[in-house]
């Protein structure tokens, strides 16, 4: 009754009701009932405009039915095109009709490209003056796959692109609390994503971005900036080829005067798409070279300033060189062919620091280009033709007065060296002569860092030179003893064994160098120990704080972690155990390293040695390791003729020492793969529980209670042990398993902490092992 009624809006309640329906139930319609609501909401496009969002929702609910006949997609398009004026409805009912042109776009791609350039034309009829956020969103994808999805555009490409480029730039600043969560950034995006979609809009795109590039409204800048170098990835010579001139005098005019960082970074980035589009198009034997051309009006406006005596305009022809050099092997050549023997002239030609560190710079951007194309053969190459005048020019830098031109002349020097061939041996021994002097004897620390830094570059790249030349000059320096003579010049500055220690670790970036490198190190804290100097903790904690950094540098290399390991681990621990015997027999020396701060500094050291090695090497690490410390057993360490057998938990006050070297233990089954077992690990635990429970110094207790803490957390899991927080007394043990023979693994878990927390009770209530307890309760609750 409803539908036939005369009344419009009773009609349109009717149609309303039917389309609701059919919006949930759409997918169950058959091929014949699609047929009939089709053509009968077909019928519907010319009824009363009350009616029309209704029959809208209808068509929407059939667009997304699977049986829709052939030719019943195109019908209906081209009855919404004939008889609905789409921009006079309202928003939602605008938003349906292009949710319908998109599910038959996705369903139905062959029926309506059947249409030809008509249904292009339809759809610019029906987008024409769109205004909504949301709808445009819609709006741009539908265009953006006309375009890309190869529909027929036919006479109608410069309508299209009239209809979406009417929005360029995009001015849209959302409302305060808009629901719709659509970004100034969403449309910007999906508008280029259709401007930049086809060559085809170049000749009319081209000249608007140019025009919006003249203006004074910065954003529109970045927008045409931005789009610019978006339409490079698809256009070629064809289509820039008018108006290359125009560009590159926008861009020129932008970088040379612009006061905003951000203009000026999109004006670099589209110039040096603009010279990479270019290099990419394919030229015929009779073409102009654009490219040449384009660049040599690049050459012809920039060169010259960079010869000016003022400099003023000097950083911006370079940037701008230096943007279109980048963008292709042929380009670099051409441009660093023009502008590499001239930027060498000028560093000449020039006597203040300030002047040349300038000049070094752009040349560094060169050189940093050259990286770039460094593994493409070429049979000539401009840099390399130019190798003795740029050496010479960076070794210069490096012995100026001014600690900035060092630093740049430093950042050049590692550029150099990564570049393969160009350095002779002549020229790498003299690379590391300048490195030596710099990390050692530069009062400014800035230029000492940098050095190290370059020198841990390059070490990978020469280890042969590395390692034959600068280390043992860097071991000779420590061990001549000038080293401890030196005095610093400043509270600033480290001292010069300072230097020579932190020199050593940086250049240990190769396993060959790492063999060289560490028995230095270790040699070193050796004599510390022994010396004189044995009362300098300072010292100490250097040289672990440099074999730190060279574990850390060898994490990654499994020969040289397996190295580093098992040369490192087992010295620093003999160190430490003849320090404590000797400590127990009331001897003096070595007496330095059992400080806290010297074994806090090797927990480190052990714990980077050990946390990346494979779970076979960790496992037969670990039987020495433990033995050690719960047997005694010494035969793995070097130098191993100790005055006495190594208990740390045994009892006595004579092994207070020992027991603090319970920290390197917690360093080292803390560290391990959690894959790896370890043995004897139930006594282990049961004397770390002891231990942490009833030491006097704060030290070995805590680093027990951690270690004791890292092994449960290893442990495979028992079943009725807890330690519950949430009831009225945090330690009360529930549902405890008593230990049995053979007891599986979470049994013995369940067991050691029902042990542990008959430790901690009593103590935790009064007594003089309080804190012991309270840090060991700390420690677990984590732990589980």
């Amino acid at each position: 009754f409803s539908l036939e009624n005369t009344d419009s809006r009773t009609r349109g309640r009717g149609i309303q009701l039917l389309s609701q329906v059919l919006l949930q139930c759409y997918s169950l319609l058959q091929e014949k009932e699609v047929l009939h609501l089709v053509l009968f909401y077909e019928s519907r496009l010319q009824d009363h405009h009350l009616v029309i969002p209704y029959v809208l929702q209808g068509l929407r609910a059939l667009s997304m039915c699977e049986v829709l006949s052939p030719g019943l997609a195109v019908s209906v398009l081209k009855a919404i095109f004939q008889e609905v004026h789409v921009q006079s409805l309202l928003q939602l009912d605008r938003y349906t009709v292009y949710s319908i042109i998109t599910n038959f776009m996705s369903t139905r791609e062959e029926e309506l490209k059947g249409l030809g350039a008509d249904f292009t034309f339809g759809f610019i009829q029906v987008m024409d003056g769109e205004k909504d956020p949301r709808n445009l969103l819609v709006a741009f994808q539908i265009v953006r796959d006309l375009i890309t999805k190869n529909y027929a555009l036919g006479p109608f490409v410069e309508e299209l692109f009239e209809v979406t480029s009417c929005y360029f730039p995009v001015d849209f600043t959302p409302p305060p609390n808009d629901p719709h969560g659509i970004q100034r950034e969403d449309l910007i995006l999906s508008l280029r994503a259709v401007l930049a979609s086809t060559p085809q809009f170049a000749e009319f795109l081209l000249p608007l971005l140019i025009e919006k590039l003249d203006s004074e409204l910065q954003s529109a800048k970045l927008d045409s900036l931005q789009t610019l170098t978006a339409c490079c990835a698809i256009y070629g010579q064809k289509e820039l080829q008018e108006f290359l001139p125009s560009l590159w005098s926008s861009l020129r005019r932008e970088v040379f005067q612009t006061a905003s960082e951000k203009i000026e970074t999109e004006c670099l980035a589209a110039l040096h798409a603009l010279s990479a589009c270019l290099s990419r198009s394919i030229l015929s034997s009779d073409a102009e070279d654009l490219l040449d051309s384009f660049l040599g009006s690049i050459l012809q406006d920039c060169r010259h300033h960079l010869c000016e005596p003022d400099m003023k305009l000097v950083w911006p022809s370079a940037k701008l060189l230096q943007a279109a050099a980048g963008a292709s092997l042929r380009t670099y050549h051409r441009i660093s062919r023009s502008v590499l023997p001239l930027l060498l002239e000028q560093y000449t030609k020039h006597t203040q620091s300030s002047q040349r560190r300038t000049i070094l710079e752009m040349l560094l951007g060169f050189l940093k280009l050259q990286e770039k194309w460094a593994h493409v053969e070429e049979d000539e190459s401009t840099l390399l033709s130019l190798q003795a005048p740029v050496c010479s020019v960076v070794f210069s830098a490096l012995t100026d007065s001014s600690v900035q031109l060092q630093l740049v002349g430093i950042k050049a020097l590692t550029v150099l060296g990564s570049l393969q061939g160009f350095l002779s041996s002549s020229d790498l021994e003299l690379v590391v002569d300048h490195l030596i002097r710099l990390t050692l004897h530069e009062e400014d620390s800035q230029s000492s860092e940098a050095a190290m830094a370059a020198a841990g570059s390059l070490a990978p790249i020469y280890p042969k030179v590395f390692s034959g030349h600068m280390v043992p000059r860097l071991a000779e320096e420590l061990q001549s003893g000038r080293a401890e003579k030196a005095e610093e010049s400043s509270q600033d500055h480290c001292s010069l064994k300072q230097r020579c220690l932190q020199a050593l670790a940086a250049v240990s970036t190769h396993t060959s160098i790492v063999r060289e490198t560490v028995p230095v190190l270790l040699q070193h804290l050796q004599k510390v120990q022994k010396g004189s100097e044995a009362g300098n903790i300072q010292d100490m904690v250097s040289v672990c704080q440099s074999l730190h950094h060279v574990a850390l540098q060898c994490q990654q290399d499994a020969e040289g972690c397996w190295y580093f390991h098992q040369t490192v681990v087992p010295c620093l621990l003999a160190m430490a155990v003849q320090a404590a015997m000797q400590e127990s027999t009331h001897l003096l020396l070595g007496k330095t390293l059992l400080e806290e701060e010297v074994l806090t500094a090797m927990i480190p050291v052990i714990s980077a040695a050990t946390t990346h090695l494979s779970p076979e090497l960790a496992a037969q690490s670990v039987s020495h390791v433990v033995s050690l410390f719960l047997d005694g057993e010494v035969s793995f360490l070097p130098q191993n003729n100790f005055p006495c057998s190594f208990q740390p938990f045994g009892d006595g006050e004579c092994l207070d020492a020992q027991r603090r070297l319970v920290a390197l233990l917690m360093a080292f089954v803390c560290s391990l793969p959690r894959n790896v077992a370890i043995p004897q690990q139930e006594w282990l635990l049961r004397e770390l529980l002891a231990l942490s429970c009833s030491c006097n110094c704060p030290f070995t207790a805590t680093t027990a209670a951690k270690c004791f803490a890292g092994l449960v957390n290893k442990h495979p899991a028992g079943k009725g042990a807890r330690v519950d927080a949430m009831g009225p007394c945090p330690l009360l043990a529930r549902g405890m398993t008593q230990p049995v023979p053979s007891a599986s693994p979470g049994q013995q878990l369940d067991e050691i902490l029902q042990l542990a927390v008959n430790r901690m009770e009593p103590s935790l209530v009064d007594g003089p092992r309080r804190m012991q307890a309270l840090t060991l309760l700390l420690w677990v609750r984590p732990a589980l």
